[in-house]
């Protein structure tokens, strides 16, 4: 039951690091600057996780099992990333960002604070898969600050998904959500806003304000 903890991981404090779990892996094309690895105190990185060289990683964060993140992440403070999640290269994900199991979050992605992804969501960054110039095309989707993505959403290449924005889901979203829409579809549609959704009780879910 061996952690490998590879040269260049710097550790902020206290952490939590489950069995089988390799910290600061070396790739392909490390230079001496993306060869650090900082992570923030009260980590809990749990068995088989796997978090390649160059992340800089804030305070409290966690992983489920299995959890797979590529090389130069930035990653904020109190992020959640849920079992069976893959973060490739170079994403940006915010403060109190839940990322739920299974989510596969490509490179080029941005996830602003407070965001909510949830389970089996698929991002893409690729427009034209196996085109003449697809390394140089590829951009990720942004989820903007507060925006929820329901279940099963797949986002395609480069939209903005606006702040406090509501992904309905299984949704297929291929153009930008402005703020605080309520989307869901395939491809999605605009069905209202958060500020009209209400519970069993007939109360208001969002106020304007609340996110």
């Amino acid at each position: 039951m061996t952690v490998e903890i590879f040269p260049g991981v710097r550790f902020a404090g206290a952490r939590t690091i489950g069995p089988f779990s390799l910290i600061g892996h070396p790739f392909r094309d490390m230079v001496e600057e993306t060869s650090v690895t900082e992570i923030g105190e009260g980590a809990v990185i749990r068995s088989h996780t796997v978090i390649y060289a160059g992340n800089r990683i804030g305070s409290n964060f966690q992983t489920g099992h299995h959890v797979f993140v590529r090389e130069c992440n930035t990653i904020g403070d109190d992020v959640s990333v849920g079992t069976l999640t893959v973060v490739e290269h170079h994403v940006v994900i915010g403060n109190r960002v839940r990322i739920h199991s299974q989510v596969f979050i490509p490179e080029f992605s941005v996830i602003e604070d407070d965001a909510w992804i949830g389970p089996n969501v698929v991002m893409t960054n690729a427009p034209y898969p196996r085109g003449n110039r697809v390394k140089e095309m590829l951009q990720g989707p942004v989820v903007c600050s507060g925006a929820k993505i329901g279940a099963n959403a797949t986002l395609l290449p480069g939209v903005v998904i606006g702040r406090g924005a509501l992904v309905g889901a299984g949704s297929v979203v291929t153009r930008d959500v402005v703020e605080y829409a309520v989307v869901m579809g395939n491809p999605a549609r605009q069905r209202g806003t958060v500020f009209d959704l209400s519970d069993d009780a007939g109360e208001a879910v969002y106020r304007p304000g609340s996110d």
